[in-house]
């Protein structure tokens, strides 16, 4: 559960140790001496999303690389909790500190200068210092193709898209989908909302619905908890979805359509095996996409039709050559909820 309160006590890194936290929880796990890292997931770790990404991300950085590990999770996306729970990890001195999704900006760059010593991340993030990097998986490239996709398949024209919060990730994620469905079917009717919560699923029922009676008959969800909502909305009115982070096909196929897969545990083990491999560099942000399929792709369920799949794949070595830029950009109405 998540809370407004501060957060009281610091996290240890010690085996075995799980100490209760007045803002959501705080878990540590034992590994050698080598590496010691430590993760703020302003989120819920068991959200099928983006937060659970990050803390995978987490445990396989515990079993690669044999490093201490800690992390803080249920810290609501505000400046000033996410500077109290950055400082509660940096405060223990591990080698590294990873802020989980780019609503940690502001805070990371508050508290890393207080820090020296200790070496920040912030996963899918665009800000910079001394001791302070960002790893950037690029959602909106597998967006993009998300939204070609969808060019090509809509039946009725009508293309939606629901987010919850407005951070830049999710900006990219929308405005790259937008670009790609006008690339395949400019003629396409996009319907967009960021409805203000990525967990809550009776929100995201109702703004599914909306689109659905709009006509949308595909539409792209950038939710975490609040998936749910929008999945069961979509199943009653028999409407597509287009899932994001994981490879949603492979969990409900009749529903998703695709799913625009950007491994956001990717990015913080990548800047674990950077810090323990001496290759980690201060003031600079390292970018993945579709040149690195193992982060960035989008997978189709096994009913796409062979003529999408080649056209997908197609655009897809035209995007790893260079010869099609994603646009993030998105200046059209959107919905309000």
């Amino acid at each position: 559960m998540q809370s407004d309160e501060p957060i009281t006590r610091r996290t240890a890194f010690l085996a075995t140790a799980a100490l209760a936290m007045t803002m959501g929880s705080a878990a540590v796990a034992q590994g050698n001496d080598a590496l010691s890292v430590a993760m703020l997931i302003p989120g819920q770790i068991d959200d099928n999303g983006f937060m659970e990404a990050g803390y995978d991300g987490l445990m396989a950085i515990e079993r690669e690389l044999g490093a201490t590990t800690a992390y803080i999770d249920g810290v609501k996306p505000k400046p000033e909790l996410l500077m109290e729970a950055l400082r509660t990890l940096a405060a223990e001195g591990p080698d590294l500190v990873i802020a989980h999704g780019g609503q940690n900006n502001e805070a990371a760059q508050t508290v890393a200068p207080e820090f020296p010593a200790v070496k920040f991340v912030v996963v899918q993030g665009d800000v910079t210092g001394a001791n302070l990097s960002s790893y950037d998986i690029l959602q909106e490239e597998s967006a993009w193709l998300a939204g070609a996709a969808a060019g090509l398949m809509t039946e009725t024209d009508v293309v939606g898209h629901i987010s919850g919060i407005r951070v830049t990730p999710g900006l990219k994620g929308r405005g790259g989908f937008y670009n790609g469905l006008m690339h395949t079917n400019p003629e396409a009717t996009f319907l967009t909302i960021f409805a203000g919560d990525q967990d809550d699923n009776d929100l995201s029922y109702r703004v599914a619905n909306e689109e659905i009676d709009g006509g949308a008959d595909i539409i792209f969800t950038m939710l975490n908890a609040g998936r749910t909502g929008a999945i069961n909305a979509m199943r009653e009115k028999g409407v597509r979805q287009i899932g994001n982070v994981g490879d949603w096909t492979q969990e409900e196929p009749e529903v998703f359509v695709a799913s625009a897969i950007a491994d956001v545990s990717q990015a913080g083990l990548m800047a674990a095996r950077d810090v323990a491999e001496g290759g980690w560099k201060p003031d600079t942000i390292v970018r993945i996409g579709l040149s690195n399929p193992e982060a960035v792709s989008l997978s189709l369920a096994p009913d796409v039709p062979d003529d999408v799949r080649a056209e997908v794949d197609r655009l897809r070595d035209e995007i790893v050559a260079g010869n099609i830029e994603v646009s993030t950009d998105y200046e059209g109405a959107e919905l309000t909820p």
